[in-house]
């Protein structure tokens, strides 16, 4: 297996909800968030009134949380559609704020809406948030006393503020994201090369998988919003393309248990360099004397391709009525955004019922725990609200305790200033973490009008705890199909993206066109799998049926990893002196894996399937064999449907 199977007998899901993701503190995001939020905050209170700084850092919030790494013009369209959004959302909090009989159905309405635009994209989804969230905010902002269109102008200018320090380096860093993101591509080969170990080959692997993911999304999307001088990210992603060979090459050697030369790595460490700087390539080093194996002069005819770089047809961009009709037909096709819009609304609007029956000053956190964690797309709801209750009673205390406390002037400046970095360290870590910040921070932005006292405490935690608990108890454990386990589905599509795969990898390539498929089945199929990675990390976090299904198919996804990987190991020797397999073998092997795919969907033991007996391709029918064991294995009747079970125990009781 490429990643640890959870204990079935500890607690998984708390384990895999507590776990931080092991990557590197994003510092550039720290410091832009540090200036967005905090200089604000700084020259109001050197100004006299810190007050009027907390209302423009509001502002500034929306861009911080927003934040993404990525190319400039990738992030100048999320973090200006989230902008736009909450400076809309905020509008329409303070014009019905105050009035119940108006706020109450605004902020429902915007829920609804919030939920049905995230079907666009993730841009959208993230904007979608933000216009929920600050338009709750905006509800409570009443009790300021200060006129709509200041309130308004100080969030205005606390909005543009942010946008100007998240892309104010544009202008001198270029395609700086972008080469980084083919630069780190050339670290994790030379990482995955140098494992001894197989687990931490896999590993490696799976970072190589995300890396190639990556770039192709920054350089493809940079490129499509490109008119015409577009010379450097062509040079990059022409790069990126000759790279395949070798990644593939390289996949191929790790698959088969053999290691290249140390040149080979300190090639792939130098490549890496040459591209950050922006200098010529280094020479790729020569071929080692004798008659290598295919696979090792794979390896080294790739490193020779990298030098030759490669062409690609240039991406037209899409019409932007063309994403529209996409996206107004996605709404059409299925139930799911629907059925997520309405499970958003009646949340909200039970929040904001229980916000007006419960006695606590600013009682609109409820509402606002509610948005933040049931929002559509982000991840699993029980997941996502235990730890936004672990997070904010933890924020709620720190915040609170420091307005109680009396904290003012650069303490507060400095206190800020930590949080904010803390929510750019969360951003990428935990969700947990990211709300144990941005909680305070909120609560400092919010209450700096006003005098804290000890009174707000319970009041935060009050509201959080509630907020939390309608989550819970309407949107999941009453909510229909919230705990049905749904994964075979997303499990059936990857083997079908790695039965393409072979069906282009194990035939040879004789044209550029060819080679071209190939290359995208490859990526589509690796691609496939990390996603389908992400899926089931993110179910194992519930304690319910869908968390213990998705806990008995790691072995499922493994083994697909597996069949992917051997499939690359004999596909780079093809046309290197080796013939490519019989079609009629390729026929079988895309066969099986339909066959698996269907008993995957169909939630049923899969038939036996007639595979090849040609040594060449004996690594993957070893690896498709496992394949089918571990769809047959003893955790078979855990991974259906509870009302399927029965169907599986004759099954078990044989094995």
């Amino acid at each position: 297996m490429s990643t640890p199977r959870p204990d079935l007998a500890a607690p998984h899901w708390l384990v895999q909800l507590l776990r931080s993701s092991p990557v590197p503190v994003p510092w550039n995001m720290v410091a832009r968030a540090v200036v967005a939020l905090a200089v604000p905050l700084a020259i109001a209170y050197a100004a006299g009134d810190i007050a009027v700084g907390a209302l423009i850092s509001t502002g500034a919030l929306p861009a911080v949380l927003s934040e993404s790494a990525g190319p400039y013009r990738y992030r100048a369209r999320r973090l200006g559609g989230a902008t736009l959004a909450a400076t809309a959302g905020y509008l329409a909090g303070l014009l019905t704020g105050g009035t119940p009989a108006l706020s109450v159905p605004t902020v429902v309405l915007v829920a609804a809406v919030s939920a049905v635009i995230s079907a666009a994209g993730s841009n959208a989804s993230v904007a979608g948030l933000q216009m929920l969230v600050f338009c709750v905010l905006a509800t409570g902002q009443h009790a300021t006393g200060v006129r709509v269109e200041v309130l308004f102008g100080y969030f205005c200018l606390g909005a543009a503020w942010s946008l100007l320090v998240a892309l104010a380096t544009w202008t001198v860093r270029a395609t700086s994201p972008e080469r980084t993101a083919v630069a780190h591509v050339y670290v994790e080969l030379a990482a995955m090369l140098s494992a001894t170990d197989e687990a931490v080959s896999r590993v490696a692997r799976h970072r190589l998988t995300t890396a190639m993911n990556t770039a192709y999304d920054q350089l493809l999307t940079a490129r499509s919003w490109l008119s015409g001088r577009d010379a450097a990210y062509r040079h990059l992603l022409n790069l990126l393309s000759a790279t395949t060979p070798a990644v593939e090459a390289s996949v191929a050697m790790v698959n088969a248990g053999r290691r290249p030369g140390r040149e080979v790595i300190d090639h792939f460490v130098a490549l890496s360099a040459a591209v950050l700087a922006g200098q010529p390539l280094p020479p790729p080093p020569p071929v080692p004397p004798g008659d290598p194996d295919p696979v090792l002069a794979a390896l080294y005819a790739g490193l020779v391709r990298i030098g030759k770089g490669d062409d690609r047809k240039r991406r037209e961009p899409t019409p932007w009525h063309r994403r529209l009709r996409e996206w107004a037909g996605s709404l059409a096709s299925g139930p799911l955004t629907w059925i997520a819009a309405l499970r958003l609304t009646l949340c909200v609007a039970l929040a904001e019922v229980v916000g007006l029956l419960v006695p606590l000053e600013r009682s609109y956190w409820i509402t606002l725990t509610v948005g933040i964690v049931l929002k559509p797309d982000f991840g699993s709801v029980f997941g996502r609200a235990v730890l936004r209750g672990i997070g904010t009673v933890i924020g709620v205390g720190i915040g609170a305790a420091v307005l109680g406390l009396g904290a003012n002037g650069w303490v507060l400046v400095g206190l800020s200033a930590v949080f904010a970095g803390g929510i750019a360290v969360g951003k990428v870590r935990n969700y947990g973490i990211q709300s144990a910040f941005v909680t305070p921070l909120i609560i400092l932005q919010m209450g700096l009008a006003h005098t804290g006292n000890w009174s707000v405490v319970l009041a935060r935690l009050v509201d959080t705890v509630l907020g939390c608990v309608i989550v819970l108890v309407f949107g999941y454990l009453l909510w229909p199909g919230s705990r049905r386990p749904r994964v075979g589905g997303r499990l059936a599509d990857g083997l079908h993206a790695v039965a393409k795969y072979v069906s282009h990898a194990l035939v040879e390539a004789s044209s550029g066109e060819a080679r071209l498929a190939r290359s995208r089945a490859r990526r589509g199929a690796y691609r496939a799998l990390a996603d389908l990675r992400t899926a089931f990390q993110q179910a194992v976090v519930e304690p319910s049926a869908h968390g213990r299904q998705a806990v008995a198919w790691w072995p499922v996804i493994a083994a697909q990893e597996r069949v992917a990987d051997a499939v690359t190991e004999v596909g780079v020797t093809i046309g290197r002196g080796v013939p490519p397999p019989d079609p009629a073998d390729v026929e079988l092997l895309t066969a099986a894996l339909g066959e698996l795919a269907a008993a995957v969907r169909e939630q049923r033991e899969p038939r036996s399937m007639p595979l090849p007996d040609a040594e060449q391709l004996s690594g993957v029918v070893d690896q498709l064999e496992s394949a089918f064991d571990a769809v047959r294995g003893p955790d078979l009747a855990e991974r259906a449907p509870l009302g399927l079970v029965r169907r599986f125990l004759p099954y078990h009781r044989r094995t």
